[in-house]
């Protein structure tokens, strides 16, 4: 486990930037933290890093969003209106975490019962004078991805 303090948004944007240049086909990335702690800031600036130059939004309403145009495919979940981690299914949930893109599952906690054993995990909460960030790795390429981050 790594923390991460984060002063502000170029901070997080930063640090954004960094995990999409590490991250590879098939990456999971499971973000958590209270509404407006930075899970879509952190998403838009690996999207950049992934060279997706598309808006992203957070897919609040449509629980996913796909961004196929980068280096990466990226897959955008918001689960934060799921009843019930059973209805991911419905949506092809396995197809899109077992394909070559990427997933980032903001509200991941929700989902937990059937998250990847393997992903990296991010939890950002606010703290004083910013935000502080844990990142959590399950599996030894998601460690290796901590590791190089050398900050």
């Amino acid at each position: 486990m790594k923390k991460i303090f984060l002063e502000n948004e170029e901070s997080t944007k930063k640090i954004g930037e960094i995990i999409g240049e590490k991250l590879f086909n098939g990456a999971i990335l499971c973000l958590n933290g209270d509404l407006g702690a930075g899970k879509t800031t952190l998403t838009k600036s690996i999207a950049k890093a992934l060279r997706i130059d598309e808006d992203i939004t957070s897919p609040t309403f449509t629980i996913v969003n796909e961004y196929t145009e980068g280096s990466i495919p990226l897959y955008h979940f918001d689960v934060y209106r799921i009843g019930e981690a059973d209805e991911m299914y419905d949506i092809g949930f396995d197809e899109y975490i077992n394909s070559d893109g990427i997933c980032i599952i903001e509200w991941s906690s929700i989902i937990r019962d059937i998250l990847p054993k393997e992903r990296l995990e991010i939890n950002l909460n606010y703290s004083g004078m910013g935000r502080e960030m844990e990142i959590i790795s399950y599996g030894d390429k998601y460690k290796k991805i901590v590791e190089e981050m050398n900050i």
